[in-house]
């Protein structure tokens, strides 16, 4: 164990968000997202919401300043402008960064990419979050 790390961040999370570097991506999915279908190395935090997992998550990773949006989320199929609740407790938890939104196919490409994907037991739709890591500042 370890002094202020949250205790639901796995030792193999923690060495990725410690290996990440400057505007590398990680997504937190929910438990519908195909994430063992893509690229990036799959973490799991199965019965972790992926709002636990954000909130613990933003507490280690700086995110992104220069870009526009270091956080987005997956557009709802159909109503690009809609917001759902998960998205709205997603920026509660992080009050000082814009989220942006990517169309669901646009989402699963930029997802691919990706640095890694933790694979989360949210069941909430459209639980999805892909975020930008930032700098450290002296």
């Amino acid at each position: 164990m370890l002094y202020h790390i949250p205790p639901i961040l796995s030792p193999d999370l923690l060495w990725t968000l410690r290996a990440m570097g400057h505007g590398d991506e990680i997504v937190i999915a929910d438990a519908n997202f195909p994430a063992e279908g893509l690229e990036p190395k799959t973490l799991r935090l199965d019965g972790i919401s992926a709002t636990d997992t954000l909130a613990a998550v933003v507490q280690l990773l700086p995110l992104d300043t220069y870009v526009p949006t270091p956080a987005n989320t997956m557009q709802v199929v159909g109503d690009p402008d809609a917001v759902p609740e998960i998205v709205t407790a997603f920026q509660a938890l992080i009050p000082d960064h814009t989220i942006g939104s990517i169309e669901r196919f646009a989402f699963y490409e930029r997802a691919a990419k990706a640095f890694a994907v933790v694979q989360t037991g949210e069941t909430r739709l459209y639980g999805n979050i892909i975020l930008t890591k930032g700098v450290i500042g002296t």
